[in-house]
């Protein structure tokens, strides 16, 4: 089982960055998952679909236009 997996999702439009998190989170070998992000829109979409189906979610902002998303079981 792979402990952390990180994707990058920047430049992509809604809902392109939500499908990738669900492709990342059904293949379950995924104990942690961490998300970049370059807008508010992708951070809340994936914010909300990932905490909906009962993961833990941490956000740290890394710049003007860079937010990890941490996504854990």
């Amino acid at each position: 089982m792979s402990e952390i997996k990180r994707i990058d999702v920047r430049g992509l439009s809604c809902p392109q960055p939500v499908l990738c998190v669900k492709k990342e989170l059904e293949d379950g070998n995924i104990k942690t998952l961490e998300v970049v992000v370059d807008t508010g829109t992708s951070r809340e979409n994936i914010k909300r679909f990932a905490t909906n189906l009962g993961y833990k979610v941490e956000i740290k902002e890394e710049g003007d236009d860079k937010t990890l998303i941490k996504i854990e079981r």
